[in-house]
């Protein structure tokens, strides 16, 4: 796990724990991490100034404008297509994946996320909010998932995100026992609301911040439509398109723990 935060940190994050944290969470009053923390907490603990330690990194999101494309509760119908416009416009993402009737339905389609060099995660079986189960339930809605990835792909996901965002102490505790760390968002077009795309594309760039992680589902039809036109007007910003893993590092994910972006 990570040591103790610098007090830089317990600043930076005081405001996020008390007034967002208490209501993404759940109330739990969960701690989070953020991407500059994790990159920072490394190269401390390997001694780097933040001037080397990155040659082998594809992106290095201290010295480029970084964002995470994430997609939710796939594979669905339009994930193939989905799949081809990431690839014509060069982006990777991350995809949290959910099992019954969409792991266990698409397995080609998890496979090529995988072989096209996306990031595959977990989200969960049946999609139950995790804080209203016990921890044998738990275990089960995200192991589940796990081994079902794994049969497809030959690799366990590290990441998960828990539905509506809520985790708590119990949560925590059994994702760290599965090596998965709990991956939250700061900019959401609610697109389970809403299918015109234009919409779904304008609240994006609304919020849009660098080391911000993106969240959108793949299963709702105005979605797919609204991603190059995010792409394109987001790359004219100057953002780099990383995945997950790729905007904490030289930060490794701990299991069991929450990361979260904070807003500009």
């Amino acid at each position: 796990m990570f040591r103790s935060r610098t007090g830089r940190r317990r600043g930076a994050l005081a405001a996020l724990a008390v007034a967002s944290l208490m209501l993404t969470l759940g109330g739990c009053g969960v701690d989070a991490v953020t991407p500059q923390d994790a990159r920072e907490d490394a190269r401390e603990e390997a001694g780097v100034d933040g001037k080397g330690g990155t040659a082998a990194r594809r992106v290095d999101c201290e010295k480029v404008k970084c964002i995470a494309l994430t997609f939710d509760a796939g594979p669905g119908k339009d994930t193939p297509r989905l799949l081809d416009i990431l690839k014509e416009k060069d982006v990777p993402a991350t995809f949290f994946l959910l099992g019954r009737k969409h792991v266990d339905r698409y397995p080609k389609v998890v496979k090529r996320i995988a072989d096209e060099g996306h990031e595959v995660a977990n989200h969960t079986w049946t999609h139950r909010i995790l804080t209203d189960l016990d921890e044998a339930q738990v275990r089960e809605e995200l192991s589940r998932t796990q081994d079902a990835v794994e049969r497809i792909t030959g690799r366990k996901p590290t990441l998960m995100r828990p539905p509506q965002g809520r985790t708590d102490d119990k949560v925590s505790e059994v994702s760290r026992e599965l090596g998965l760390a709990q991956i939250l968002w700061s900019i959401t077009a609610k697109d389970y609301a809403t299918t015109d795309t234009a919409l779904i594309r304008q609240r994006v760039l609304d919020q849009a911040h660098g080391d911000g992680i993106i969240l959108l589902h793949d299963i709702y039809d105005g979605t797919v439509p609204a991603v190059p036109g995010i792409i394109d007007e987001l790359k004219k910003r100057g953002f780099t398109f990383v995945t997950v893993p790729e905007l904490l590092a030289p930060g490794t994910a701990e299991p069991g723990t929450v990361y979260r972006p904070e807003k500009d």
